[in-house]
């Protein structure tokens, strides 16, 4: 978990409907952004407009040769979470040390070309 009870994963939606919060925004459009899947990005769309951090509606006319798509922005209250969630992240990473990970047992070190 990412700050308040938010996933890394709906942080990164979160993040990328923060970037233009007035603009209405396509799911296929923000699962290229994100590089969330669709099983993964529509059930977080979907929980963020039941607790109305995030308003939902249909495209208004049928585009010719594809259904029409739901589209997605922040509300205010979204726009107020998704600044304190991207803020809290930031500021959480920079207070956590990186740590290199463990070797697994067994398994040679890389080194760099021509150092011995």
């Amino acid at each position: 978990m990412t700050g308040p009870g938010i996933s890394s994963q709906t942080l990164v939606v979160l993040t990328a409907l923060s970037a233009e919060p007035a603009a209405w925004r396509h799911g296929y459009d923000i699962a290229k952004e994100t590089g969330l899947k669709s099983g993964t990005l529509y059930p977080i769309l979907i929980r963020l407009a039941d607790r109305g951090v995030v308003e939902a509606c249909w495209e208004a006319e049928q585009p010719a040769g594809r259904p029409r798509r739901h589209l997605y922005r922040l509300t205010a209250e979204g726009r107020t979470l998704a600044h304190a969630a991207v803020r809290t992240a930031v500021d959480g990473s920079r207070s956590q040390p990186v740590r290199p990970r463990p070797m697994a047992p067994g398994r040679p070190r890389l080194r760099p070309e021509g150092s011995s």
